[in-house]
C-alpha cells in the first residue's frame, strides 16, 4: 500500500512539474480530436498554453495537414507531439507578438479530417502614452526630449513606472544655459545631464492633490526635492508649476518655469580623511595649528603621507618636548609640507628609488623592499585611502625635512680657489662665526696673490702673518657692516669697518678701488651679505709712532711715468715689486723722484727702508 501511494505521489508531481512550464496568459485544452476553445482570442504579446488531456497530439501552425498548403500565418509556429493524459501533459507555450489570425491543427494521423482544427485571434496591443510621450509631444519641451535622448532615459523613462516628471519648459533651459554661459550643444554633452534629468524624476505617480506644502520628495538621483504651496502657487524647489496633471499610462507631467540643479554632492578632502581617524588626532591639530586646512582641501590633488598618533608621540619623546611645543614650532608648516606631494600618487604609482618632490621642496625617496613600502625611513602601513581631492597613505614615522642649504660669505670665501690664504686668516683669527652668522656684511676679499704679495714685500712667511696679533684687527678692516653692493658705492665714499677706521671709494675709468685696491668680481652673494674680490691686501692705518717715521707718500698715486717718494730721511732703500713678488726697482740712497715710466699697468708693492724700519705701500701704475 505504502508503495502504491509513493508511486502515485511521484506520478502526481511529475504532472504538476510538467504542467508549470505550460504557464502562459492563456490554455488550450487538446483532447479527443479536438482543440477547446476552437476559437481563441488574444491580444499581441500575451502567450497561450496547450495542454493535452489524452492521446498524442501536436500543434500544427505552419502548413494544412488536410490541404498541404501553408496556413498562411502572421508567424508560423508548431509545437512537437506530446502523449496526454487525464491530469495534463503540456505540449508547450507560444507568445504571439503579431497581430493577425492564426489558424492550426494536428498534424498526427487523420485528426485534421476529424475535426481537431483551431484558431486564434491576436489583436492588435492598445496604444500608451508615456511620459516620455507627453514630453515629445509638447512644443514647449523640444529641448527637454533632446536632452532625455542624449542622456539615454528615453527607455528607462517608457517603462511601467509609475514616474513624476517636473517638465522645465525649452524657456526654462535656455535661461540656465544663459546664466552658465554654454551652448544648448555644450549642455547635451554634459557628464552632468543624466544626473540634473534624474533630479527631475520622482518613482511613483505624485498628482497635485498628493503634494503638501514643506513636503520632501525624494528623486531618481537621490537627493530631495522640497515643495512649497503659497498663495503664489505651488513650487518644487524655486522653480513654480506652471501646468499640472498631465496623466500618462505611467505617471505624470508637471510643467515648471525653471530648471533644477541638484546640489553639490558632499566632498571628501584629504583634510577629512585625517579628521575622521581616529589615529591621527595629533596630525589634525597639526595641520590646523599651522593654517594648512585650507590649502589641503583645495581642489589639489595631494597626496599626504600621514604619519600616526604614535609616530608624532616617538618623535615629541626624542626631541624631549612635549606636544604642545611640537605645535608651537615655527617650522611646523615646514615639516608638515615635507609630508605632502602635489599630484595623485597612487601606491601602484610608486617604484623603488622614485624621488618624489614635496610641497616644501626637496624630495623624500621612495624605497619598496620585501619588508614593504617605505617613504624615506618611514614605512607606509595602510595605502591608498581616497578622497575627492587626493589619497592618503599611512605611515608609522614623522618625516623630518633636510637642514636648508646654506650659502654664506664663509663659504663662498671657503668655496673660492682663489682665497684660501684668506680662509685660513679668517679661521686662524676665530672671525668664521661672525661670517657665517646672520647679520649683514659686505666683505672686501683679497685674493691669494694680493696677500702672498703683501707677505713677500713684509718678508714674512705666510705661517708668520697668520701668527700676528693684528690679523684680526687687519681682517676686520676689510668688513664693512650691512649690505653695499657695487650699486651702492660712490666715488669718495667714506665706509666704516668693523675695525672702526673708514676705508676711501674711489670710481674712475680705471674702475673701482677700495682705498687702492681695485674691485676685481663684484657682487658675489650670500644669505648674509656680499663679497667683492679686490687684488691687494687692506692696511688698516697706524698710531705707531715708529711706524709713522717709516711711513712714506707716493704722489701721484696712481701715477703713471714719475711718482715722488715723500717722507725720505737719509739714507733710504726703495724696493718696488709686483704682486707676484718680482722686484722691478732697487734704489739705495735714492732722491724723492723715480722714474717708473717703463713699468706696465698694474698694482705694485713699496717698500722704504730707512733707520732700520721699513715701511710699505701700494703704488697703481696706469
Amino acid at each position: 500500500m505504502k508503495h502504491l501511494f509513493s508511486t502515485a505521489l511521484a506520478f502526481v508531481m511529475a504532472s504538476f512539474a510538467g504542467l508549470a512550464q505550460c504557464d502562459a496568459d492563456h490554455v488550450v485544452e487538446a483532447s479527443s480530436f479536438m482543440y477547446a476553445p476552437s476559437m481563441l482570442t488574444i491580444e499581441q504579446g500575451e502567450s497561450v498554453a496547450f495542454v493535452n488531456l489524452g492521446g498524442t497530439h501536436d500543434v500544427n501552425g505552419d502548413v494544412d495537414s488536410q490541404t498541404g498548403m501553408s496556413f498562411g500565418n502572421p508567424e508560423a509556429f508548431y509545437l512537437g507531439a506530446v502523449s496526454g493524459a487525464p491530469e495534463g501533459e503540456c505540449i508547450g507555450t507560444y507568445t504571439f507578438n503579431v497581430p493577425g489570425t492564426y489558424n492550426y491543427d494536428c498534424s498526427i494521423g487523420n485528426h485534421a479530417a476529424q475535426g481537431m482544427v483551431a484558431s486564434i485571434v491576436v489583436n492588435p496591443a492598445p496604444m500608451t502614452t508615456t511620459v516620455v510621450d507627453v514630453i515629445a509631444g509638447s512644443p514647449d519641451h523640444v529641448l527637454l526630449a533632446t536632452a532625455v535622448g542624449a542622456a539615454g532615459l528615453a527607455d528607462a523613462l517608457s517603462a511601467d513606472g509609475p514616474f513624476t516628471v517636473f517638465a522645465p519648459t525649452d524657456a526654462a533651459i535656455t535661461a540656465v544655459v544663459e546664466a552658465l554661459e554654454i551652448t544648448p550643444e555644450e549642455l547635451l554633452a554634459s557628464e552632468d545631464l543624466g544626473a540634473i534629468l534624474q533630479y527631475h524624476v520622482v518613482a511613483g505617480q505624485a498628482l497635485s492633490t498628493d503634494l503638501s506644502d514643506g513636503q520632501m520628495i525624494e528623486t531618481l538621483l537621490g537627493p530631495d526635492v522640497t515643495v512649497t504651496i503659497t498663495m503664489d502657487g505651488v513650487f518644487i524647489n524655486d522653480a513654480q508649476v506652471t501646468v499640472a496633471d498631465l496623466t500618462a499610462d505611467n505617471g505624470v507631467v508637471h510643467v515648471i518655469d525653471a530648471v533644477l540643479l541638484p546640489p553639490a554632492p558632499p566632498t571628501t578632502t584629504v583634510v577629512d580623511v585625517i579628521v575622521s581617524s581616529p589615529d591621527h588626532e595629533l596630525l589634525e591639530a597639526a595641520v590646523g595649528a599651522a593654517g594648512l586646512v585650507d590649502a589641503l582641501s583645495a581642489e589639489g590633488p595631494f597626496t599626504v603621507f600621514a604619519p600616526t598618533d604614535a609616530a608624532v608621540t616617538a618623535l615629541v619623546e626624542a626631541l624631549e618636548i612635549t606636544a604642545e611645543e611640537l605645535l608651537a614650532l615655527e617650522n611646523l608648516g615646514d615639516i608638515l609640507k615635507y609630508h605632502v606631494v602635489a599630484g595623485e600618487a597612487m601606491s601602484t604609482d610608486l617604484s623603488d628609488g622614485q624621488m618624489i618632490a614635496t610641497l616644501l621642496g626637496p624630495d623624500v625617496t621612495v624605497t619598496i623592499n620585501e619588508e614593504g613600502v617605505f617613504i624615506n625611513n618611514a614605512q607606509v602601513t595602510v595605502a591608498d585611502i581616497e578622497a575627492d581631492n587626493g589619497v592618503v597613505h599611512v605611515i608609522d614615522a614623522v618625516l623630518l625635512p633636510p637642514a636648508p642649504s646654506t650659502n654664506t660669505i664663509l663659504d663662498v670665501i671657503q668655496n673660492s680657489p682663489e682665497h684660501m690664504l684668506l680662509a685660513a686668516a679668517v679661521d686662524a683669527a676665530g672671525l668664521a662665526g661672525a661670517l657665517s652668522g646672520e647679520d649683514t656684511l659686505t666683505v672686501f676679499a683679497p685674493t691669494d696673490a694680493a696677500i702672498t704679495a703683501l707677505v713677500e714685500a713684509l718678508e714674512i712667511t705666510p705661517a708668520d702673518l697668520l701668527a700676528l696679533e693684528t690679523l684680526g684687527d687687519i681682517l676686520k678692516y676689510h668688513v664693512v657692516a650691512g649690505l653695499a653692493m657695487s650699486t651702492d658705492l660712490s666715488d669718495g665714499q667714506m665706509i666704516a669697518t668693523l675695525l672702526g677706521p673708514d676705508v676711501t671709494v674711489t670710481i674712475n675709468e680705471e674702475g673701482v678701488f677700495i682705498n687702492d685696491a681695485q674691485v676685481t668680481v663684484a657682487d658675489i652673494m650670500a644669505d648674509n651679505g656680499v663679497v667683492h674680490v679686490i687684488d691687494a691686501v687692506l692696511l688698516p692705518p697706524t698710531d705707531n709712532v715708529e711706524e709713522a717715521k717709516a711711513s712714506v707718500q707716493l704722489m701721484p698715486n696712481p701715477a703713471t711715468d714719475v711718482v715722488r717718494i715723500g717722507g725720505l730721511q737719509g739714507n733710504a732703500n726703495v724696493v718696488i715689486r709686483d704682486l707676484t713678488g718680482r722686484v722691478v726697482l732697487n734704489n739705495n740712497n735714492a732722491g724723492q723722484l723715480f722714474n717708473i715710466s717703463h713699468l706696465g699697468a698694474g698694482t705694485y708693492v713699496v717698500s722704504v727702508t730707512q733707520e732700520g724700519i721699513t715701511a710699505t705701500t701700494k703704488l697703481v701704475v696706469r
